[in-house]
């Protein structure tokens, strides 16, 4: 996966020919129960990367695919998973060598029919004569499944690695999920609903004026309590040669989007997960820093309140009670991800650690699973999953490099899905934690998890 860090984003500013400036003032049936339920039979279903270009070549596509594993009563239904790539059947667009169809993906019912809908980010495609420009793809649910797609037109300062990153969720409360797309290194907010035909409501820039302020990452989620979603910004401000990492919380509004607080953050924060830890009510926002400390990395919480987050805490491997000792180059926070894995009401971390030597082997990874509490998350409450769970013990594995944790067989604890190099599994979430016992392993696994 393409890491998104401010210096690659100073490197893509330059590398054209631009110099980063201050920014201008930016423009102003019921929907389904589960965001990743595709045929609504009431069990989420797992979507995830597939590889580029199909391995033997004879798969029927370039450029990008992504793998469908559909739930059912008695699990996920591994035997028959479905890939939607450009070439697929009523998708737009054609796949081709430098594309980089499912780069990114989320899923929400977006056109409220009680079926969940597959958004598709490919940033790299070329459309016309203009090399990455981007594209954004609705995979609309249906009954038997995903089945056709629609293209997100883009704003015209929006169409630049259009799609590089998308959340979903319902930021003005109005009961219309939304979405939001990195482009042209902005944030940009497009209101539901949305159609088949292409229609949905306004499209706005989410910028901090006049502050010099890009954007690289998303993450959306409940975090001050009032039922709307909240979205995080992960992004950089320049102010002269400087570069500083931060990230900015907005605010669900019944107008879109309301600016909140920013944090600067030292090392840039690439990836990001909300969960109640502590069970007060208010999302707390993980965030993780892999290149932090000579890529030691290191995760921040930020913690939830009704005004929005404050305060936060920070986890490495040389937090008490935790596994391992910190080590150059073992990229803890790779990865994050944020559910209830054993049913007791308090949301619970996985950190990836892909590229942690162990036993001699290196670069064999892991994953350490923080569980919420009374407090919200301690080292003492932690655990360590080897990549020896999956029966395999070697070399260059970075096992743990692709997390999501989701509850796949509706028993109120989430399963926790992990990538690697050599493939991914799905681990049981049960009352004392993500279990190997009955671990499912995924078909046709290439690439990110959806959240």
């Amino acid at each position: 996966m393409r890491r998104r860090t401010s210096a690659a984003l100073a490197a893509s500013l330059l590398a054209a020919g631009l110099t980063p400036l201050v920014l201008t003032t930016p423009a102003s049936a019921a929907v389904a129960k589960h965001y990743d339920d595709f045929n609504g039979d009431g069990y989420r279903d797992l979507a995830y990367g597939n590889y580029y270009t199909s391995i033997s070549g004879t798969g029927g596509w370039k450029g990008g695919a992504v793998t469908v594993v559909y739930g059912t009563a008695s699990g996920l239904d591994t035997a028959h998973p479905q890939v939607v790539h450009q070439d697929s059947a009523g998708i737009p667009g054609t796949g081709e060598e430098d594309d980089s169809f499912g780069e990114s993906l989320a899923s929400a019912d977006l056109n409220k029919d009680g079926y969940a809908d597959l958004v598709v980010g490919n940033p790299t495609e070329k459309v016309g004569s203009y090399d990455y420009r981007g594209t954004v793809t609705i995979v609309w649910g249906s009954r038997s499944g995903l089945s056709g797609g629609t293209s997100v037109a883009p704003k015209s300062g929006e169409a630049d690695q259009f799609g590089d990153d998308l959340a979903t969720g319902d930021f003005n409360g109005d009961g219309s999920p939304d979405l939001a797309v990195i482009g042209g290194q902005e944030a940009w907010l497009h209101r539901g609903s949305f159609t088949k035909s292409g229609a949905t409501g306004t499209v706005s820039k989410i910028d901090k004026a006049d502050a010099g302020w890009y954007s690289y990452g998303l993450e959306a989620g409940k975090v001050n309590g009032d039922g709307k979603t909240d979205l995080v910004v992960l992004g950089a401000q320049f102010s002269g040669d400087d570069v500083f990492s931060r990230v900015w919380f907005l605010k669900g509004a019944s107008s879109g989007l309301m600016s909140g607080a920013p944090k600067t953050v030292g090392s840039d924060a690439t990836t990001a997960a909300i969960g109640d830890f502590d069970k007060d009510g208010y999302g707390d926002i993980a965030l993780g820093q892999p290149d932090r400390n000579t890529s030691r990395g290191a995760v921040i919480v930020w913690r939830g309140t009704a005004s929005g987050p404050s305060g936060s805490t920070t986890f490495t491997q040389a937090t008490s009670g935790v596994s391992g000792t910190p080590e150059d180059n073992d990229d803890f926070g790779y990865a994050v991800s944020a559910a209830d894995v054993n049913g007791d009401g308090y949301a619970d971390l996985a950190i990836g650690v892909p590229y942690e030597d162990v036993g001699g082997n290196e670069d064999q990874g892991g994953v350490h699973l923080f569980r919420g509490g009374s407090g919200g998350l301690s080292g003492a409450r932690s655990s360590w999953i080897p990549q020896t769970v999956t029966g395999a013990d070697g070399s260059d594995a970075s096992f743990g490099f692709q997390l999501r944790l989701g509850d796949l067989n509706d028993d109120g604890k989430a399963d926790l899905a992990v990538g690697a190099t050599n493939g991914a599994l799905v681990l049981r979430g049960t009352a004392t934690g993500a279990t190997a016992s009955g671990a499912v392993t995924l078909p046709e696994y290439g690439g990110a998890f959806l959240d």
